[in-house]
């Protein structure tokens, strides 16, 4: 019964319980749909109005009843289960879990690990259900390959620091298991804002249930490879009283709500946008013929390469109808109605031509190179900031390093908030922020940050970065053509609003990290993906 969405089943007693047997508990992974995502913050205030609607004990019982039954179908045949439980309501919700297997035939055993904390009183009351019900309480860890199944119990939403002796001696034990762990809302040790572990111990679960809200640490930092394959509950679906505000949402197909749709018999290539891709520093020449690769099987209508180095032949024989030209050339063309991919293996050579870009791009999609010059360049940095002003979009595709250097801080402290590192770099340069990574986050400013939950370890090779921004800038280059009124200022009564591009910018943006990430998923994480695969695999998933 191991479902993508495993339905509720009513129950007897609690109006309560039937009122939310509606709920069904979701595969995240792989949904199509863009899925809300709560911080600690907003999980809490979930939690306290659900709390109100709800008998005392009985949304603990519930949720454990539904943790017992999606157990079941991730793990059906395991016959001896190894409930780890702490002393809040994680631990609760495990119990009762444990509590359900045991009535269903399962031996079980639980071990507790309070630390220097006592039990809270609805996770004492379920400790003795589950006793009543069979279940052993054991001072220890069973020996590795008596459980069928392990479920971590140990930690959820309110963890914040470095985990205690008893708790970090129990993850230690469970990841010694040859067993299959199971995680309850989040594996114990991770930061349910950040996907960072809380401290040297955390557990490596083979999938996780995310209770009531999905937490955005379970889609980036190492929340991906702590949580396993990511499932869904709502608990109950009767709307709140006082809404919240998701934190951020991942990127769902509805992202794309434009998608270029087939094209017309007449069609020309003029109507699908031109893309300059400038780059290609001395040694660096691959990564410019990479982007420019990608923009045309994105779909741009031409492609023009712009090597920095000298020395460059201009041509392609691997792709001919990539055009190239000296950046020379660039002071004749009119950069205004092209979009612009600025900084692929451009190294310092790149400044000299930012300037122009900046002022006179339509479109820009500014990597690497460029970034790292604007980094270190204010005046470049207020050029970027005030293309918004004046109706141009630009889009920003820094990894964490580069993402530091702009906002003048380490990588640590990039990765220990993602969600707001790409917020500042949307806000500070007015612009679409692309952070890469596990979990890319697509930021803009005045719109609800959004979390890939796509790709795979497969990408961390040389080139795929390059690869994501040509194909962003022939992806925006057919999506919609440029307008000479819309970048006229404000006043031009234009029946393309300036808003619109920015939009435009957002959209592109998250629907191309999508098939980024598509590409590696069809692919698998069991070794690289090049580069140059990736361009076709991308193409394959468009055409």
């Amino acid at each position: 019964m191991n479902l993508k969405t495993i339905p509720s089943q009513a129950t007897s007693g609690s109006v309560n319980v039937a009122v939310a047997a509606s709920a069904q508990t979701h595969e995240v992974l792989g949904c199509t749909e863009a899925w809300p995502l709560h911080d600690a913050h907003s999980t809490r205030l979930i939690e306290a109005q659900r709390l109100s609607q709800w008998p005392q004990g009985q949304l603990m019982a519930w949720a454990g009843r539904r943790v017992a039954r999606w157990a079941l179908s991730q793990a059906p045949h395991a016959q001896h289960v190894w409930v780890a439980a702490g002393p809040g309501g994680n631990g609760g919700d495990g119990l009762h879990a444990a509590r359900h297997l045991a009535e269903l035939g399962r031996q079980v055993v639980i071990t507790l690990h309070a630390g220097h904390r006592e039990l809270k009183s609805d996770t004492d009351a379920a400790l003795r259900l589950a006793l009543d019900a069979g279940c052993k309480l054991v001072p220890q860890a069973p020996p590795s390959g008596w459980a069928g199944l392990v479920i971590d119990a140990l930690l959820g939403l309110g963890a914040s620091r470095s985990l205690d002796t008893s708790i970090a001696a129990a993850v230690r034990s469970i990841n010694g298991q040859s067993s299959p762990c199971l995680s309850i809302d989040l594996p114990t040790g991770l930061n349910a804002d950040t996907g960072q572990p809380l401290g040297g111990d955390w557990i490596r679960a083979q999938a996780t249930l995310s209770l009531l809200t999905l937490k955005p640490g379970l889609c980036m930092g190492h929340g991906r490879d702590a949580a396993g394959t990511i499932w869904f509950d709502p608990l109950d679906t009767t709307p709140l009283a006082r809404p919240i505000d998701p934190t951020a949402i991942t990127v769902g197909h509805a992202s794309w709500a434009h998608h270029p749709p087939s094209r017309a018999h007449a069609s020309h290539k003029g109507q699908f946008g031109d893309v300059i891709v400038l780059g290609g520093a001395p040694g660096m020449t691959g990564a410019l013929r990479l982007a420019a690769h990608a923009a045309l099987a994105a779909g741009a209508g031409r492609v023009i390469a712009v090597p920095l180095d000298p020395a460059t032949a201009l041509g392609d024989q691997a792709r001919p109808e990539c055009m190239w030209m000296r950046p020379e050339s660039l002071a004749d063309y009119p950069l205004e109605q092209a979009t612009v991919v600025c900084g692929c293996g451009g190294a310092a050579l790149i400044s000299a031509w930012l300037p122009a870009v900046l002022q006179h791009a339509g479109r820009l999609v500014l990597d690497a190179d460029a970034l790292n010059a604007i980094a270190q360049r204010p005046t470049q940095r207020r050029a970027l900031q005030e293309r918004r002003s004046k109706g141009l979009a630009s889009i920003l595709t820094p990894h964490p390093l580069e993402a530091a250097r702009l906002l003048n801080c380490t990588i640590q402290d990039i990765q220990a908030d993602r969600l707001g590192a790409a917020r500042r770099l949307g806000d500070d340069c007015q612009a679409t922020a692309v952070l890469k990574g596990s979990g890319t986050v697509i930021a803009s400013p005045d719109k609800l940050p959004e979390i890939n939950i796509t790709g795979n370890g497969a990408l961390a090779t040389g080139g795929t970065g390059d690869v994501l921004a040509g194909w962003l800038a022939g992806r925006w280059s057919c999506a919609t053509p440029l307008s000479s009124q819309a970048r006229s200022g404000p006043d031009a009564g234009s029946s393309h609003p300036l808003d619109e591009e920015h939009l435009w910018a957002h959209r592109v943006a998250c629907e191309a990290v999508r098939v980024h990430g598509q590409a590696a998923d069809l692919h698998g994480a069991a070794n690289a993906l090049r580069a140059a695969d990736l361009v076709e695999r991308m193409r394959c998933l468009v055409s």
